[in-house]
């Protein structure tokens, strides 16, 4: 761990850049919303998941001790829905949907967080929660459903800028008429028969879908902790509402300290949901390139501005991945790295996590390797030390380049020992033409002291 460091982020509920003022320096304690496990993520959802992980490596180089706390939801609407169309139970579909987003975050070297917490595991909390906030005032029961009152929070849209007075337009709200103002969101509604369902005092039913991050921050973060973060999609009206019931629950709560959103995943300008049909899963872009060049991408755009996805742009990104590792190639090294030995480099993620800036610096680090002189050796560490601090260079060069199936490297490992028997019985003709032939195939075979190495163009 290096000295600690001064950290610029931009905080959504000040609307401005905050110097990091943790609660308690010695333990830095963050909360990140998860997957609604109904269904593959989509590379927008990555992207949220994606900035979560990069605060959360920063803040480990410069702190001794952060907690990472990020959910799964799996309670909702869209799961019973799914799992009726799949004919599939419930919890199945959930355990299958929740062990592809762990390879699919896996892939992009996401690290896991220190917590993940399932909604269905935290119902007890969830109805202590409901039960204060009716005893306060500040929720009602209406048709066996419980809402939370907006009136009675004086600040609330406040964290997403919008105002009661201008109902709050374009928000997603759910409709009913048992609601006294349309504002008001769900906090407890009942199950039918054939829906999962759980006993509390307001009968048997489940949470609303907000009531379940207010309950598992608490618990494993308490009543204040540093920061809260998610997509930009989640600030109204998902952070908004949490925000509102936590508040008013916890005495002397305030909550989520900072409030960190990473911008929006879009299609020729538009928004990537399931709901418009214009997403690409994890699985899609990595049947065309591998998971670090997916990162790298990511890591090009700063974490707060859209980025406009295209095939195009992972292609370049798998390009540069290329170059990296080619320059990283010329030296033998040994590829693992010391967690505690961070690379000066990464200051520019300081300032809001200023990822625009490293990817430069990697840039004139492959520069410098690529002259061969007297200072490259040392600019072949530094370009992995810092390209590893932000989880790429998860592989060897040669491991990079050999990439592809099983059967593949078979195939081409059979031809290059065909090609040094050739060569024993000097039939160079054979062994030229083997050459030749993978050449065409896309592969480079590079004759070491060691023997022959391959790699693809």
């Amino acid at each position: 761990m290096t000295e600690q460091k001064d950290l610029e982020l931009y905080d959504r509920s000040h609307q401005k850049l905050r110097t990091f003022s943790p609660i308690d320096p010695s333990h830095i304690r963050i909360y990140f919303c998860g997957p609604t496990v109904y269904d593959q993520v989509h590379l927008g959802n990555l992207r949220a998941m994606f900035c979560a992980d990069l605060l959360v490596r920063t803040l480990r180089a410069y702190y001794p001790k952060v907690t990472f706390v990020r959910n799964i939801t799996d309670i909702d609407d869209k799961i019973i829905i799914r799992a009726a169309e799949n004919k599939e139970d419930i919890s199945a579909l959930t355990q299958r949907m929740s062990e592809l987003f762990h390879q699919n975050t896996s892939a992009l070297a996401i690290l896991p967080p220190d917590i993940e917490p399932r909604a269905t595991e935290h119902l007890p909390e969830m109805i202590s929660i409901i039960q204060t906030l009716l005893k306060k005032g500040h929720a009602y029961q209406a048709d066996n459903q419980i809402f939370f009152n907006v009136q009675t929070f004086s600040t609330y849209g406040a964290l997403s800028g919008r105002t009661l007075e201008n109902e709050l337009s374009g928000a997603r709200i759910e409709v009913s008429s048992s609601k006294k103002k349309p504002q008001d969101f769900i906090l407890w509604k009942p199950s039918l028969e054939n829906e999962p369902g759980w006993d509390s005092p307001f009968g048997r039913g489940r949470p609303g879908w907000h009531i379940e991050c207010s309950a598992m921050s608490q618990k494993y973060l308490g009543d204040n902790f540093d920061i809260h973060g998610g997509g930009s999609d989640l600030l109204f009206p998902h952070h908004e509402n949490e925000r509102a019931q936590s508040l008013c629950c916890f005495d002397n709560s305030k909550f989520a300290q900072y409030w960190v959103h990473s911008g929006m995943l879009t299609i020729n300008g538009e928004k990537m949901s399931k709901s418009l049909g214009n997403f690409f899963t994890v699985q899609d872009a990595l049947e065309r390139a591998p998971g670090e060049a997916l990162r790298l991408l990511f890591l090009m755009t700063h974490y707060r501005s859209p980025l406009d996805f295209t095939w195009e742009k992972l292609s370049e990104a798998k390009k540069m991945m290329d170059r990296f590792y080619r320059a990283l190639s010329l030296y033998e090294m040994d590829y693992n790295t010391n967690n505690d030995d961070i690379p000066p480099m990464i200051e520019s993620l300081r300032n809001d996590l200023n990822t625009a800036d490293l990817i430069r610096n990697l840039h004139l680090l492959t520069d410098q390797i690529q002259q061969q002189d007297k200072n490259s050796l040392s600019a072949a560490k530094r370009l992995y030390k810092t390209g590893h601090f932000v989880g790429l260079f998860q592989t060897s060069p040669q491991d990079w380049f050999q990439s592809g199936d099983d059967e593949e490297k078979k195939r081409i490992e059979s031809l290059i020992q065909k090609r040094q028997n050739a060569k024993k019985v000097r039939d160079f003709r054979t062994a030229d033409k083997i050459r030749d032939d993978l050449f065409s195939q896309g592969i480079i075979l590079e004759d070491k002291a060691q023997g022959t190495i391959w790699r693809k163009a």
